[in-house]
C-alpha cells in the first residue's frame, strides 16, 4: 500500500497549482503568437514552449531558484556557485544548468552580439554620422522608463533593468538584468521580445502624432559610398574608444565590432558566414531556453511582472518620441533636409524600425526611400543601449 500511495505521490498531476496551469497558458499563448503571427518566432517560440514545461511539477528540467543571494566568497566562482547550488537545491535539471552556464555567465548574450556584429552594415551611420544622433536621443526612453520604475517602488537595479528595455534590444536587456536583477529576468525578457515584434504597430501612431504630412515627404540626399577601409576602420576605432572611455561596456561592444570586423575585412568569409547562421542558431536556442526556464509560477506571476510589462510599453513609446523629436530639430538645422521620422529608428530593434519608417515614408510619397537613412540611427541605436548598460553596470553592477 505505502509503495503504490509513493507512486500516487509521484504524479505531477497532483501537485498541480494554479500558478503552474497560468503559466501553461501564458506559454502556449507565446508559442500561438510565435507561430500564428510569427511574432518574433526565433526567441518567442522556445521561451513560450520552454514556460510550459518547467510548470509540470516535479519533472526534474529546472530544480533551482531563478534568483539567489550567494554569499559573497561563493558568488565569484562559476563552479563554487554551482556547488552551492547543489547542497542546498538538489541535483540540477538541464534548463537549471542552461540559465547558470550560459546565461547568467553572459556568454550566450555575448555571443549574440557577435553573430550581430557579423550581420550588420554599419555603412549608413559611416556615410552621415550625424544620424548616430538620433540613435543617442532614442535612449531617452531608457531613462524615462527607468524613473517611472523608480516612481513604482523598484529598487535601483530592477528599475536600470526595466529601462534598459526602451533600447529595444534583447541580448542587452538580458546582459544587464542577469548581472543586476535576475529576479526579473523572464518579464524582461518577455517584454523586450514581446514589444519588439510590436514596433510595427507601436511606432506608426507615436510617429505620426509627431510629425506632419509635410515632413513625412521629406525625400533626404543619397548618402555617399562608403569604402572599404572606413568599415574596416569603424570597428576598431570603436571599440578601442568605448572601451576607454565605458569600460564596462567593452564585452558588447567589443563582441558586436569583432564579429563587424570579421564581416567587413573580407578575408574570413567562413568565419563571418558562421557567426551569422550556425554559432546564431545555437546560441538563439540557448537563449530561448535559458529565459523560458525562469518562467516558473512563483517568480513569475507577481505584480511587479504586470508592472513591468507595462512600463516596456512606456519604454518603446518615449523612446521613438525622444528619437523623433530630435529628428525635428535636426529637421530645422538642416533647413528642411532631415526627415525627422528617421528618428524613430533610433531605437534599436535591427532592421524593424527602419522598416517601419519607410513604410510610413511610402505611404505618404511612394518614391520616397529613406530605408537607408533610417539604417543610421537604427544601428547607432545598437551601441548606444550597450553604452548605456555599461554606465548602469559601472555604477550600479
Amino acid at each position: 500500500m505505502a509503495t503504490f500511495l509513493d507512486f500516487i505521490n509521484t504524479l505531477g498531476l497532483l501537485h498541480l497549482t494554479v500558478g503552474n496551469v497560468i503559466m501553461i497558458i501564458v506559454g502556449l499563448t507565446l508559442v500561438y503568437l510565435a507561430i500564428r503571427y510569427e511574432m518574433e518566432p526565433l526567441l518567442l517560440l522556445p521561451i513560450g514552449i520552454t514556460a510550459v514545461l518547467v510548470n509540470l511539477p516535479l519533472s526534474g528540467i529546472a530544480n533551482w531558484p531563478v534568483a539567489v543571494n550567494l554569499p559573497e566568497n561563493v558568488s565569484e566562482s562559476i563552479f563554487k556557485t554551482i556547488s552551492y547550488m547543489s547542497d542546498h537545491y538538489g541535483a540540477p535539471g538541464l534548463f537549471d544548468l542552461i540559465y547558470y552556464l550560459l546565461v547568467k555567465t553572459e556568454v550566450v548574450p555575448l555571443l549574440i552580439f557577435f553573430g550581430l556584429g557579423a550581420m550588420t552594415d554599419f555603412g549608413p551611420m559611416i556615410a552621415d554620422p550625424k544620424t548616430a544622433l538620433m540613435g543617442a536621443a532614442a535612449q531617452i526612453g531608457v531613462f524615462i522608463a527607468m524613473l517611472t520604475a523608480l516612481a513604482l517602488g523598484f529598487n535601483l537595479n530592477q528599475s536600470a533593468s526595466i529601462g534598459i528595455i526602451g533600447g529595444a534590444d534583447g541580448p542587452t536587456t538580458i546582459y544587464l538584468t542577469t548581472k543586476l536583477a535576475p529576479e526579473i529576468l523572464a518579464a524582461t525578457a518577455v517584454a523586450a521580445y514581446s514589444y519588439m515584434s510590436l514596433v510595427p504597430l507601436i511606432q506608426p501612431p507615436i510617429i505620426k502624432a509627431l510629425t506632419t504630412p509635410e515632413e513625412r515627404r521629406i525625400r533626404m540626399e543619397q548618402l555617399r559610398p562608403v569604402s572599404k577601409r572606413e568599415k574596416i576602420l569603424f570597428p576598431i576605432i570603436t571599440m578601442i574608444v568605448i572601451g576607454l572611455l565605458v569600460p564596462s561596456a567593452a564585452p558588447l561592444i567589443g563582441m558586436l565590432m569583432i564579429g563587424n570586423l570579421f564581416r567587413e575585412s573580407g578575408v574570413v568569409e567562413r568565419l563571418s558566414k558562421a557567426a551569422q547562421e550556425e554559432l546564431m542558431n545555437i546560441v538563439t536556442i540557448f537563449l530561448g531556453l535559458g529565459v523560458g526556464s525562469t518562467m516558473r509560477a512563483e517568480s513569475f506571476l507577481t505584480t511587479q511582472t504586470l508592472e513591468i510589462l507595462g512600463l516596456g510599453v512606456i519604454a518603446f513609446a518615449s523612446a521613438t518620441a525622444g528619437g523623433v523629436l530630435f529628428g525635428k530639430f535636426m529637421m530645422k538645422m538642416s533647413g528642411g533636409k532631415i526627415n525627422p521620422m528617421v528618428g524613430a529608428a533610433g531605437v534599436s530593434a535591427v532592421p524593424m524600425a527602419a522598416r517601419v519608417v519607410q513604410r510610413i515614408a511610402s505611404e505618404e510619397d511612394p518614391g520616397n526611400f529613406i530605408l537607408m537613412h533610417a539604417m543610421g540611427p537604427n544601428v547607432a541605436g545598437v551601441i548606444g543601449t550597450a553604452v548605456v548598460a555599461g554606465v548602469f553596470l559601472a555604477l550600479l553592477g
